[in-house]
C-alpha cells in the first residue's frame, strides 16, 4: 500500500514532497496563476513596471517566509489600496517621472508596518488594535475606492464594449463560476477583454514584437537610487511620504483579515506563532524593499488563501516555488512588453470592478463589526472620514497644502480623513471596540477576490 498523501481526498497536505516533483510544479503555477490578474493590473494602472513586479513579488514572499520561519503559506502580490497615493502624486498617470517620489512615500508606508510590528510585539494586537476600530478603517478603506472611481470611468471611455466584456466576465466567473474558475476572474477577465480587442484591431502588438526575451527587471533611474543620485525635490518627497503612509492603514486591517483566514484555512493558529509581529515585519519590509526598486507595495493575497482551501495542500514550500517562478517569468521583457500592450478599457472594466469591491469591503467591514450610528461619536468620525476624502479629494486644489519654513507639503483627502478619524477615535469618549471577540468582524476585510 502506497503512503503518498492523494490530492483532493483524506485528511489535508502539510507536507507536499511526497506528491512528486511534477504535482508540486502544478501546485506552484496554480498559485502563480490565482496572484498573476490582480499583481500585474497595478503597475498596469500606476505605469510602474510590469517586471520589477513580479520580481518583487517573488522576492518580497520569499523574505516574508524567511521573517516567519517558513511556517505561514502566504504570498505577496501588488496592492490596490496604494494606487491612490500612486495617483495623487503623479497626477492620476499624466507625470509618470514622479512614480520614483511615489515610491519613496510607500516605502516610507512600509516602514510604517515595521513600526506597528514592534507595538504588537510590545503591547499585544488587542491594545494596538483599539486605535484602529471599524469606525476608522471602514470608512477609509470605503473611500479609497471612491475616490479611484473616476479614473476607472475614464479608462473605460476609452472603448466601453471592450470595458463591458472584461466586468461582464468577471461577473459571470464570479458569481457562477467553480473551481480555479471562480478563484480567478479578474485573470480571466482581463484575458478575454484583451483577447476581444485583439480580435477586433484595438491592440497594437508593434512594442511586443520588438521587446527582447531576456533583460532587466527594471531600470536605475526608476529606482529610489536613481531619485536620489540626482536633484531631489524636498517638498514632494515630505508631501509623498504624509499623502501615502496613512494608507498603510487600511493594508494593515486587511494584512490582519488575511492571517486570520490562512490560519482559518489550514488549521494552524498563525496569529500566535509566528505572531502578527513577524508576518506584518515581513509584509513591511516586503514593502519598502520593493519600493526601492520602484515596485509596488506589496500585500499577503486572498486569492492565495483560495487555493490553499481549493487543493488542501498547505505545505508553504509551495508558496515559494510560485515565487520562484515569478522570479523567472520578471527576466522576460517580452512578457511586460505584452502586459502593457494591454487596451486602456481592459483596464477601465476590470478596475471598475476592483475599485468597487474595495468600497464594498469598507462597507462590510463597517457591517460586520455591527458599528452602532446611534451614537453620535460614530456618525461624526464617519462623516468627517467621508467628506473630507471626497471632499478634498474633487475640490479646486486637490489637497490640503501648508508651509513648513521653506517645504510646501501637500496631503490628500485620504491622509487628512485618516488622521482626524484616529485622533478623533482617540480623544472622543465611548471607544468599545475589542479586536478578538467577532472574529467574522475582524477578518472581514480583503481587497482581492476569492471563492465564497
Amino acid at each position: 500500500m502506497s503512503n503518498k498523501p492523494v490530492l483532493g481526498e483524506g485528511q489535508p497536505i502539510r507536507d507536499a514532497r511526497g506528491l512528486g516533483t511534477a504535482k508540486v510544479l502544478v501546485l506552484g503555477f496554480q498559485h502563480l496563476f490565482a496572484m498573476f490578474g490582480a499583481t500585474v493590473l497595478v503597475p498596469a494602472l500606476t505605469g510602474l513596471s510590469v517586471s520589477a513586479t513580479l520580481l518583487f513579488a517573488g522576492l518580497g514572499t520569499l523574505l516574508f517566509h524567511f521573517i516567519t520561519g517558513k511556517r505561514v503559506p502566504a504570498f505577496l502580490g501588488s496592492s490596490f489600496a496604494f494606487i491612490g497615493g500612486y495617483n495623487a502624486i503623479t497626477n492620476n498617470g499624466q507625470d509618470l517621472g514622479l512614480l520614483p517620489y511615489a515610491c519613496f512615500g510607500v516605502a516610507c508606508a512600509g516602514l510604517v508596518y515595521v513600526l506597528l510590528a514592534a507595538f504588537f510585539k510590545a503591547f499585544g494586537t488587542k491594545k494596538v488594535m483599539r486605535y484602529f476600530p471599524p469606525i476608522v478603517t471602514g470608512p477609509v478603506i470605503l473611500c479609497i475606492g471612491l475616490t479611484l472611481s473616476s479614473t476607472a470611468v475614464n479608462s473605460c471611455s476609452a472603448n466601453w464594449p471592450i470595458a463591458l466584456v472584461a466586468i461582464g466576465i468577471v461577473i459571470v466567473c464570479n458569481i457562477w463560476g467553480k473551481g480555479m474558475i471562480k478563484i480567478i476572474p479578474i485573470l480571466l477577465g482581463v484575458v478575454g477583454s484583451y483577447l476581444a480587442a485583439a480580435l477586433t484591431g484595438n491592440v497594437d502588438f508593434g512594442t511586443v514584437a520588438a521587446a527582447p526575451w531576456f533583460g532587466m527587471p527594471f531600470e536605475f533611474e526608476n529606482t529610489l537610487f536613481g531619485l536620489f543620485s540626482g536633484e531631489v525635490d524636498a517638498s514632494l518627497l515630505i508631501t509623498s511620504a504624509v499623502t501615502i503612509m496613512p494608507l498603510a492603514l487600511a493594508t494593515m486591517v486587511e494584512h490582519i483579515g488575511d492571517m486570520c483566514a490562512i490560519s482559518s484555512t489550514c488549521g494552524e493558529n498563525y496569529i500566535e506563532d509566528p505572531g502578527f509581529h513577524r508576518t506584518l515585519l515581513g509584509d513591511g519590509l516586503a514593502t519598502t524593499l520593493a519600493s526601492l526598486f520602484g515596485a509596488p507595495a506589496n500585500t499577503t493575497y486572498g486569492e492565495n488563501t483560495g487555493v490553499l482551501e481549493l487543493s488542501r495542500v498547505y505545505d508553504p514550500m509551495v508558496i515559494r516555488l510560485a515565487a520562484v517562478l515569478s522570479i523567472f517569468f520578471s527576466l522576460s521583457p517580452k512578457f511586460a512588453a505584452l502586459v502593457s500592450a494591454m487596451p486602456q478599457a481592459t483596464m477601465g472594466g476590470v478596475s471598475l470592478v476592483l475599485y468597487g469591491m474595495i468600497s464594498a469591503v469598507g462597507v462590510r467591514n463597517i457591517v460586520e463589526n455591527k458599528v452602532d450610528f446611534t451614537r453620535s461619536r460614530n456618525v461624526i468620525i464617519a462623516a468627517l472620514i467621508m467628506v473630507l476624502a471626497i471632499g478634498i479629494k474633487y475640490s479646486d486644489a486637490g489637497a490640503v497644502s501648508f508651509t513648513v519654513g521653506s517645504v510646501v507639503i501637500s496631503l490628500s483627502g485620504l491622509a487628512v480623513a485618516a488622521i482626524v478619524g484616529i485622533a478623533l477615535n482617540a480623544v472622543l469618549p465611548g471607544n468599545d471596540y475589542e479586536f478578538g471577540v467577532d472574529h467574522q468582524g475582524d477578518t472581514s476585510v480583503n481587497f482581492q477576490m476569492k471563492a465564497d
